[in-house]
């Protein structure tokens, strides 16, 4: 099979011919078909995530059918179409796992990190760790539910019933978490880059009330502010424009450092949280309510062997949406 392998944080992936992979006792073989690239596969190829497995395949947010079986595999059959995300197994032991909080897992293994993932044209999984799709997402529309629009899922959950909604960083999760937002009944404010035009069209297009760049204040006090952006500097702001009993939640694996800022702005019992990795329980939640919102994604698709352009799109921040690694197109 053809593969897209990091060998070096810092370095441009590289093309390469592997053997085919095989599943072990409890996992699947997946054909890929598409898989969408997270703004995570940006911090694990840059370097600003610890001890990646190297050389790795990256890739967590994969759709595709299953070519072969484990024999233990009882969940799913060749020909079925699954999903693959970022928890790729966990301990089943520990006391996270017991109480309900596998994504905090000391011995959770990730897909894409420490197990290698989807760009690429095969890839093996944990059959326990895969999801079936609704049906009504092709390939491409399904890959970015399964890691933009879980981790968005969770940091909506996080965030509590709050009427207003701010949303710091409008991209691949913003973009999916919006629609629900919007679904739900909340008032959506779409913080960008200051002066990105482009992005506050698109983020109004997908009904949010106001959209202005992260240095501006909403029209009206924000109950609730979602950060998907990587910027330290979005914090302090987030919290000023928070009601007091408000929350800041902090939905990406990496973010620069935050500036110190006076305790005033945290008083009222304001408060910040993280947002780690997800849940099984997440994926089965979120994926039973995007068809019926319905939750349309935005993508755009690259052959596999371009996967260092379309990183290079999300880094620079040329993407409306997500981008979509297609094995096979030309």
């Amino acid at each position: 099979m053809q593969a897209m392998v990091l060998e070096r944080p810092g370095t441009p992936l590289t093309l390469r011919d592997l053997p085919d992979p095989e599943p072990g006792r409890q996992q699947v073989l997946v054909q890929v078909h598409a898989c969408a690239v997270c703004r995570t596969d940006l911090h694990v190829a840059d370097g600003e995530l610890p001890d990646p497995v190297l050389p790795i395949i990256p890739g967590h947010e994969i759709v595709g059918r299953v070519a072969a079986v484990g024999p233990d595999v009882d969940r799913f059959r060749p020909g079925d179409r699954v999903g693959i995300p970022w928890l790729g197994w966990t301990c089943g032991e520990c006391h996270y796992c017991h109480g309900g909080h596998e994504n905090l897992c000391p011995d959770a293994r990730f897909t894409g990190y420490q197990l290698n993932g989807g760009y690429a044209e095969r890839v093996v999984a944990d059959q326990r760790f895969c999801f079936a799709l609704p049906d009504a997402y092709d390939d491409v529309a399904a890959a970015p539910l399964l890691c933009a629009g879980l981790i968005g899922y969770r940091a909506l959950m996080m965030a509590g019933e709050g009427h207003r909604l701010g949303i710091y960083g409008f991209g691949a999760a913003a973009h999916i978490v919006a629609q629900v937002a919007v679904h739900q009944g909340r008032h959506v404010h779409a913080f960008t880059r200051a002066g990105d035009r482009a992005t506050q069209h698109f983020a109004r297009g997908l009904g949010a009330m106001w959209a202005g760049g992260s240095d501006e204040a909403p029209p009206e006090p924000l109950d609730a502010a979602l950060i998907f952006a990587p910027v330290g500097e979005l914090v302090p702001l987030a919290l000023r424009a928070l009601v007091p009993g408000g929350r800041v939640v902090c939905a990406g694996i990496h973010m620069s450092d935050i500036p110190s800022f006076p305790y005033a702005d945290l008083w009222m019992e304001r408060s910040i949280c993280s947002v780690a990795n997800l849940t099984r329980a997440d994926a089965d939640a979120f994926l039973a309510l995007a068809p019926l919102v319905p939750v349309r994604t935005t993508t755009r698709t690259y052959a596999l062997a371009d996967a260092n352009q379309a990183l290079d799109d999300l880094r620079s921040g040329r993407l409306s949406g997500a981008a979509v690694l297609v094995p096979g197109r030309a």
